[in-house]
Parts: structure tokens; C-alpha cells; sequence
């Protein structure tokens, strides 16, 4: 990664604590103020292509639990908020990562989903 001036890195630091809607309507904002359009590259194999994709292609997505993380226990107590499960099948459902958790999720309840995930440790992906 290049080096960044302390402006740029501030800059990153906000982009960072967005999530995908927030950050779309700045992309959206600056299109409009700079009269460019930015394009989504597509990286293959990766992540971020996925989301990408999946956030592009249509107004649901799959929300799928890739890895547990450090904090099992959290993301086993977030898991069973989220879904309404029990305890045992929450635990079941995380241990078995990478796994689907929720078929057909709107943007906006994804996107809230995977904050708390990943608040909670684990990384999330939409399919």
C-alpha cells in the first residue's frame, strides 16, 4: 500500500467505519459533483468482487458467515439474536462456517447483519 498524507489517511479512516449503502451515496455524490462515474472493478476470486457483485445484480442477497473469527462465543450470541434460534442451533450454524445464514436478505437488512457480524468478529460475504 502507498504511503498516505494525513488527509488521505483520515479520508480512509471514514471510509472504513462505512457501511456499503453509506458509502455508495458518497460514491454517488461525487459523481454528481465531479460529473465521472466510477466503475466497480471486478477482482477474481476475492471478496470483495463478490459483494461487489452481489450488491450490483439485484435487490437481495444471500449472507453467508464465512469464518467464526477469535470471538466465537459473540458471533454465537449474535447469530441467535439475529436468526431467532436457539442456542444450539446458533452454535451449529457458526461451527459450520462457511455457511449460508440468511437466503434472500434486502441490502438494508444485510448490510445491518453483516455490521453486527463483524462487530462481533467474523467475516461475512453476500452471495
Amino acid at each position: 500500500m502507498a504511503e498516505l498524507n494525513a488527509n488521505q489517511q483520515k479520508v480512509l479512516e471514514l471510509i472504513e467505519s462505512m457501511t456499503a449503502i453509506e458509502l455508495n451515496e458518497v460514491v454517488k455524490a461525487m459523481e454528481e459533483k465531479f460529473g465521472v462515474t466510477a466503475a466497480a472493478m471486478v477482482v477474481a476470486g476475492g471478496a470483495a468482487g463478490a459483494d461487489a457483485g452481489a450488491a450490483a445484480g439485484s435487490d437481495t442477497v444471500n449472507i453467508e458467515l464465512t469464518e467464526a473469527g477469535a470471538q466465537k462465543i459473540a458471533v454465537i450470541k449474535v447469530v441467535k439474536e439475529i436468526l431467532g434460534v436457539d442456542l444450539k442451533g446458533a452454535k451449529e450454524l457458526v461451527e459450520s462456517a462457511p455457511k449460508i445464514i440468511k437466503e434472500g436478505a434486502k441490502m438494508e437488512e444485510a448490510e445491518a447483519i453483516k455490521a453486527k457480524l463483524t462487530e462481533a468478529g467474523a467475516t461475512v460475504n453476500f452471495k
